[in-house]
């Protein structure tokens, strides 16, 4: 038996809970921690708008807001929608949950976590890129206030007062700036825990699946291994059916898993990659528009380099689902299934008739979850880059 609570899944746990969003443990506490949040990203999307009311509202002017602003929004969108399909996600959880308990050969058991340890490295990976690059850009903030100390004190002090990212309080800004700093990093921490604790927990469920598609094609393998040619017994002709029997009926839930889930999120990840692609587009242009200013090259590289690796991570595990269903499909090819009695070849001539339509992640009907969807993406992102650049 594998629970969802085992060690692979402690730090899943962790990243939900310190957000609010861990299914198992909703209350009060958790609905106030929701609010309180939210409230903080979108104060912080907010204040980062105010600059269009109160300066010159310039081209220049609203790409630099827009930069940060699309990047922010991605926070609020997860968060939100997340909350909102909570007890789904719930449900679905205890379905898995449920699939596990049920398995009792040891070889698939070793299969199911091998994939548990498979997304559990995904999310030490990503904890720790997300620590390092939340500590990294408080760094860079405070050491491009450092290097001025050798300059007269009134450029000096109008210099170290300046942040990254553009924003209106209607307040003292020199008198509160670290309070304005520290609100404007508060929000970039708990944005990027919202996206690293969303993400890795799919990730994790599915994982699973490519787990649960592995175990049917070990179904059909084992099931096919009996020689019944050589020893033609009804027990054996029993082994053989139920082993394709439970191969298909395991196969049939991991799709319909990964089906849901998709349906619990899609509107989630049909917003993502919107905001994603225009938030790639506009920061590359203000990476190309930064020349050596390190200022203003810092933080549109961190949101380029953060929505293209989470861009490419969902592409990728959806490729990853995609291959793992195709294999099952070559297993049940590649068995000697014509060396099977008559009733155990149609089965698996009907399971092979399943191959022609391929089984994808689509979000509405528009993006298929691949590799070659994320490359679709990232070329539209550059296009739009290039004539946004062609404009100026």
């Amino acid at each position: 038996m594998i629970h969802l609570g085992a060690r692979y899944y402690s730090l899943n746990r962790l990243l939900l809970l310190a957000v609010g969003l861990w299914p198992y443990q909703q209350s009060k506490f958790t609905q106030f921690q929701f609010i309180f949040f939210s409230a903080i990203l979108s104060a912080g999307i907010i204040f980062q708008l105010t600059p269009l009311m109160v300066l010159k509202c310039t081209s220049d002017l609203v790409t630099k807001v827009l930069s940060p602003v699309s990047f922010f929004t991605m926070f609020i969108i997860n968060y939100n929608i997340f909350r909102l399909n909570i007890e789904v996600v719930k449900k679905l959880l205890m379905e898995l949950q449920h699939i596990l308990n049920e398995l009792r050969d040891k070889n698939e058991i070793a299969i199911a976590k091998k994939y548990s340890c498979i997304a559990n490295r995904y999310t030490i990976a990503f904890t720790g890129l997300g620590v390092c690059g939340i500590f990294f850009s408080i760094i860079v903030q405070f050491w491009s206030n450092l290097i001025n100390v050798d300059v007269p004190m009134n450029i000096s002090h109008q210099r170290s007062r300046h942040l990254f990212i553009i924003t209106e309080y209607f307040i003292d800004q020199e008198k509160y700036f670290y309070l304005i700093l520290f609100h404007v990093y508060v929000a970039f921490s708990i944005g990027t825990i919202v996206m690293i604790a969303i993400g890795t927990m799919l990730i994790t469920y599915l994982q699973h699946t490519c787990g649960m598609f592995r175990i049917a094609s070990y179904r059909i393998k084992h099931a096919m291994s009996i020689d019944i040619l050589q020893n033609i017994t009804l027990k054996n002709k029993i082994l053989m059916t139920k082993g394709i029997i439970c191969a298909v009926d395991i196969h049939r839930q991991a799709m319909k898993l990964s089906r849901h889930l998709l349906s619990a999120v899609e509107i989630m990840m049909f917003c993502l990659i919107t905001c994603g692609v225009v938030c790639v587009s506009i920061n590359l242009f203000q990476i190309a528009s930064s020349g050596n200013n390190v200022e203003e090259f810092f933080f549109p590289f961190v949101f380029v380099f953060g929505t293209v690796v989470y861009m490419f991570i969902a592409n990728y595990i959806g490729q990853n689902i995609t291959d793992h269903n195709n294999h099952v499909f070559s297993t049940a090819y590649n068995v000697q299934w014509y060396r099977a009695p008559i009733h155990i070849q149609k089965m698996i001539l009907f399971l092979l008739q399943k191959e022609t339509k391929e089984f994808t992640l689509s979000v509405g009907k528009l993006f298929h979850a691949s590799i070659e969807c994320f490359a679709t993406l990232f070329k539209s992102s550059v296009s739009y880059f290039t004539v946004i650049y062609s404009t100026r």
